[in-house]
């Protein structure tokens, strides 16, 4: 789903008319506003993502809803200002929530390259998406996602050492006490744990789409917390086979593509994969665990093939190890989803586009780009049976 749709709306802003996205929903979101000025800074700001031509900047989102004038204003609005964006996140989770149904909570890295090293966060640092080491700034989103589109609901940015140990640095980009040093997997965890217990959403599964170094760090959290897991790893990640029938017990750790290799045997059709990719997909699943000292539950090695004849085409490990395959197979395809999302709707709406340095703005025009994502999703699907329209949605109890 790529439309995008604007509901307009005829509001008053001093002499003149301006016009607003989703009204009645961006009213909702933005009640937690203490003043009028604030909630029309905040839907001429949301206009401008979804107006704005090219790069959404605080200059062109400007030009599309005020000209010059409006520049100054909304950049204190969006840099300066001290409202806080957890409310609006809030409200637009159980929106979201309600009129999505969402299956699982896919956390997906978003890394933003930058030329200069001032934007907070910015350092060299590994970009998953990329597969290598480059400038600029790494965050992590988390989605709630169907099988027919997605939306983004929450998003941490990984600070480094270097910004957080350099008081200069952090009073400069204005990084609250509260920020704590992280590696970049317990940034992604605790993205998605936040969810159910920040903003009391259903629990769902969480697809954990990244490139994750320590595995027992990453699982240890989502068991204790009953939450189950998906995570993607590579052909080259050290498994112990846990199933007595299989080539490899008792062999020690072993790289997770050979102990699929040894279960080519076992594929067997789970459906055709949404997305370009033609026929039918064939899965397997082996009880592994992990090498000690982490060992912990068993986990169940997932592999997915397209072709019969090439090594598997994606690799999951999944916590706990009791859900049926075909189930975990199709909550793995939702990563496919989020991912053509990000790039049709998320980039168009301005997720990679903020050019302020502070930590709050950051946060701030982020949480803005989340909801024109929602306006775009919500709007466009309005018209499908069953799917409420934005001015139908009521704040979750």
């Amino acid at each position: 789903m790529n439309a995008q749709v604007v509901s307009s709306h005829r509001i008053r802003s001093g002499d003149r008319d301006v016009t607003g996205p989703g009204d009645e929903f961006s009213a909702a979101l933005f009640a937690s506003f203490r003043r009028s000025d604030q909630r029309l800074k905040a839907r001429h700001y949301l206009s401008g993502l979804l107006a704005a031509k090219g790069r959404k900047s605080i200059r062109n989102i400007a030009a599309s809803v005020g000209g010059p004038a409006a520049e100054q204003s909304l950049h204190h609005f969006i840099s300066s200002s001290t409202w806080d964006w957890s409310p609006i996140r809030e409200a637009l989770a159980g929106h979201v929530t309600q009129a999505l149904a969402p299956r699982a909570w896919v956390v997906r890295p978003l890394f933003i390259a930058k030329a200069g090293g001032h934007s907070v966060g910015v350092e060299r640092q590994f970009a998953p998406e990329h597969g290598q080491v480059l400038n600029g700034q790494l965050a992590f989103g988390a989605w709630a996602a169907t099988e027919g589109t997605s939306v983004p609901l929450q998003w941490r940015l990984h600070l480094p050492e270097s910004w957080l140990g350099n008081a200069s640095m952090r009073r400069r980009a204005e990084i609250p006490d509260s920020a704590e040093a992280e590696t970049p997997d317990e940034c992604a965890t605790a993205t998605a744990l936040t969810l159910p217990d920040r903003w009391g959403v259903p629990r769902r599964p969480v697809v954990l789409d990244t490139h994750v170094t320590g595995l027992g760090g990453v699982v240890r959290p989502f068991a204790e917390a009953r939450i189950p897991l998906l995570i993607r790893v590579t052909a080259s990640t050290r498994l112990t086979v846990a199933d007595r029938a299989m080539p490899g017990y008792r062999a020690g750790t072993l790289p997770a593509g050979r102990i699929m290799e040894s279960a080519r045997g076992l594929r067997r059709p789970v459906g055709a994969v949404p997305g370009p990719v033609r026929g039918t997909t064939l899965a397997a699943a082996v009880r592994v665990r992990l090498p000690r000292p982490d060992s912990g539950p068993e986990l169940s090695l997932i592999g997915e093939w397209h072709e019969r004849g090439k090594a598997p085409t994606a690799l999951w490990l999944a916590v706990p190890a009791t859900a049926p395959l075909g189930d975990l197979v199709r909550l793995t395809w939702l990563a496919r989803r989020v991912a053509q999302d990000e790039k049709q709707i998320g980039e168009r709406v301005g997720v990679r586009d903020f050019e302020g340095r502070s930590f709050r703005g950051w946060h701030r025009h982020m949480t803005l780009a989340s909801v024109a994502h929602a306006v775009s999703v919500l709007e466009a699907g309005a018209d499908e049976p069953g799917r409420p329209r934005l001015c139908e949605l009521r704040p979750s109890a």
